[in-house]
């Protein structure tokens, strides 16, 4: 596991977190239609709670999520590339479940990347539901809930 510092994103953290989303590998191919154009905005930043990890020792940006709180969701989620596999996303969900459960919120909803879904499985969401294809994304995705 390496080691990460998670903390709340500032609004100068916009640029370089949708940069992150940017370079996502993930994303490219069938996926791209998700990211393309997409951009966090300091305002987005403003309006909900993100949290970003970072390297203690370089502060490089190893990942971030959004939390939603009114209706509770996990907007977004994404883990750099070369942090990938290393254990940052699974702190960056245990710090999500643990803000979530310090402002009293006892489910959070997720709309998976398809193949995100056995990743959130492992963190301990339950599938709920499909969500359907809409709009410039043309295929169906998995539900899921974590409790809080």
């Amino acid at each position: 596991m390496i080691e990460t510092t998670v903390g709340r994103a500032r609004a100068a953290d916009a640029d370089r977190l949708t940069a992150l989303i940017q370079a996502s590998t993930t994303y490219h191919g069938d996926y791209a239609a998700m990211i393309d154009g997409y951009r966090v905005t300091p305002e987005y930043i403003a309006r909900h709670e993100v949290s970003l990890a970072s390297d203690p020792a370089t502060g490089d940006l190893l990942g971030f999520y959004a939390l939603i709180r009114e209706p509770a969701e996990l907007d977004l989620m994404f883990v750099a590339d070369p942090a990938q596999g290393r254990g940052v996303g699974q702190q960056l969900i245990a710090h999500m479940l643990e803000r979530a459960r310090e402002a009293g919120i006892t489910t959070v909803k997720v709309v998976s990347h398809p193949p995100a879904e056995r990743f959130y499985l492992r963190m301990g969401a339950e599938r709920v539901g499909t969500f359907p294809a809409r709009a410039r994304i043309t295929w169906d995705r998995p539900e899921l809930r974590f409790t809080v």
